[in-house]
């Protein structure tokens, strides 16, 4: 495995950036409901007291692209410029789940908007940031193709067209990720798809087949980004660089069923999991969000690195974690506020509590999971 890292830190911090449209219409914005748009250059100093110098963030391409091929900056070059003002490495996600409403997402004109917004923002972050640059052109492709294309839960509000979907959040990552190298030839990419394990409950073998069939589908994004499936759509292997994984202690199930509990028999240990990816598209990993909420912050956090450090072992280049949302939020449905950050609400003065339960867990990985970073080798 590699020794070195691509970020300059073993952790990282996520903010929670949704804006798509809820089945009721409702546009979510949680960079704003979070405060983090007026207060990013308070809360990178803050992460970076928790030696969190990397980040996950967000652009949101609906409040930019005001009219087509028209860029109103004023919602993103201040968070850009406090990301530069403290030092921050920022994996800029470029659409995390939603669009400028007059475009229609199941067109063509969707895919070369996108293109053009993609090519935009890098041209501006290449002004502001010295350098590494990365970027996830979209967030979560297999999530949002089910939420949104299965089941009606989210934009496009759409069911039984999950795969179709799927396609077209393909297509569209593939036009930005080649847009983005050709204005910055030194960009980097991470994907983020959520990484999950099937059991049937079932001895009979067509559950057993179904169950490992849905298993596999986890890979699907990412093999159409790269090229190993449906190669009409584009795409190649510069699509594929840091491969980015999404877990969460929901992240196995039962077919058609209940979770699977973490210390059951049938639960599979992340370790596992994170050496099959690895096996499967030989690229550095990162864990793109984890986490969990409540008195389980701490302790889901002990778990993953644990798992982190066994596949390293291995030889799996586990580049780094992602604390995902490193901020407590409104919950999508129901504006539930909840706790699952390291930080949460800010208070009048922009400084927000820390959770500190999770901090001490923080400080006790930290070292442990630290490689040199690529600039510093």
């Amino acid at each position: 495995m590699s020794d070195t890292s691509p970020f300059a830190t073993p952790f990282l911090g996520g903010f929670e950036c949704s804006t798509h449209r809820r089945a009721d219409g409702t546009r979510l914005d949680l960079l704003a409901a979070t405060e983090h748009d007026r207060l990013a250059e308070a809360d990178y100093r803050q992460l970076a007291e928790h030696g969190m110098r990397t980040v996950r963030d967000g652009i949101r391409w609906h409040r930019i692209e005001t009219r087509p091929g028209h860029y109103d900056w004023s919602s993103f070059l201040p968070m850009l410029k406090a990301a530069s003002r403290t030092g921050t490495e920022v994996i800029w996600d470029l659409c995390h789940y939603g669009w400028p409403d007059d475009i229609d997402i199941w067109s063509e004109d969707f895919v070369d908007r996108f293109r053009h917004f993609a090519a935009a923002v890098a041209q501006m972050v290449r002004t502001e940031a010295p350098g590494p640059r990365f970027y996830c052109p979209v967030n979560e492709i297999s999530f949002w193709a089910w939420a949104g294309g299965e089941v009606g839960h989210i934009n496009p509000l759409a069911t039984r067209a999950g795969h179709p979907l799927k396609r077209q959040l393909a297509r569209a990552a593939i036009a930005a990720v080649d847009a983005v190298r050709a204005t910055d030839p030194e960009a980097r990419f991470v994907t983020a798809e959520p990484l999950i394990h099937v059991e049937s409950g079932s001895p009979a073998p067509d559950s057993v087949a179904e169950a490992e069939r849905y298993r596999i589908s986890q890979f699907e994004a990412v093999d159409l980004l790269c090229g190993r499936q449906q190669p009409d759509l584009g795409g190649h292997a510069g699509c594929l660089d840091i491969v980015g994984v999404n877990f969460y202690p929901h992240n196995q199930w039962y077919l058609g069923g209940s979770t699977i509990p973490m210390g059951h028999h049938a639960y599979r240990p992340l370790a596992d999991m994170l050496a099959e990816v690895h096996a499967r598209y030989g690229r550095p990993i990162l864990i793109a969000e984890t986490g969990a909420e409540g008195s389980a912050r701490a302790s889901w956090l002990h778990y993953v690195c644990g798992e982190v450090k066994e596949a390293r072992e291995r030889g799996v280049p586990v580049a780094g974690i992602c604390l995902y949302p490193v901020l407590d939020y409104p919950g999508w449905d129901n504006g539930r506020m909840c706790r699952v950050g390291l930080l949460g609400q800010a208070g009048p003065d922009g400084t927000r509590p820390v959770c500190e339960r999770t901090a001490r867990e923080l400080r006790r990985q930290t070292e442990a999971l630290r490689l040199p970073s690529a600039a510093a080798a």
